[in-house]
């Protein structure tokens, strides 16, 4: 389990911030922030299954060019991607080039696009998976029951390279749990936030 750590302006904050310099704003202004959108959730399973066995901090110099190459994570634009956008991606030195994780996200775009016309959004399938309470330490496991049963769902609709582990990451990173460690300036405020959150429903787009 991570500790808590004081920054820079002498404020608490969880451990893994210490890493880099450039963690701390990801950390206040976005890890564990609920995200209800549905293209932000989708970049975010992209970013997650890319990033598997590699350093985040990679992620973050590159998520701009991960934007500029995959149409922004618009799922509907990238559904449409084919051989030649592969090959494209392939030649491009700004995003990581691994071509199963590539073929994984245009594949995982028209699954998108499915599960918008069966669910209403793909928020509304992902929030779905929300544990109702967490008995676990923050910081003290790699996946859990909620990210294990989603991960399961989303590959029984066919997607790709969405293992439990990479799911929980992005369960951490969405909100989806609030995994900043007791006494970090902003598991409160992502507390409250969770709380006044408006969940997802299915409905129309």
């Amino acid at each position: 389990m991570s500790t808590p750590l004081p920054g820079p302006d002498g404020r608490p904050r969880c451990g893994w911030c210490a890493a880099a310099p450039e963690f701390i704003a990801y950390h206040d202004q976005e890890w564990g922030v609920p995200v209800t959108e549905d293209i932000g959730l989708f970049e975010s399973l992209c970013l997650e299954s890319f990033q598997s066995g590699l350093s985040w901090r990679t992620f973050l110099a590159k998520r701009v060019n991960f934007r500029t190459a995959f149409a922004g994570f618009d799922f509907r634009k990238v559904a449409h991607f084919d051989e030649r956008d592969v090959a494209r991606l392939l030649a491009d030195a700004g995003i990581v080039r691994h071509r199963g994780k590539i073929e994984a996200v245009i594949n995982n775009a028209r699954c998108a696009c499915d599960l918008v016309e069966t669910e209403g959004s793909l928020a509304a399938f992902l929030w779905r998976f929300e544990p109702q309470e967490e008995r676990a330490a923050p910081q003290s496991r790699s996946t859990s029951p909620a990210s294990v049963a989603l991960s399961t769902a989303l590959r029984e609709r066919g997607w790709k390279f969405v293992g439990p582990t990479t799911v929980y990451a992005f369960m951490q990173a969405m909100g989806l749990v609030n995994d900043h460690v007791e006494g970090c300036v902003m598991r409160e405020k992502i507390e409250r936030a969770r709380a006044a959150l408006d969940r997802p429903t299915r409905g129309p787009r």
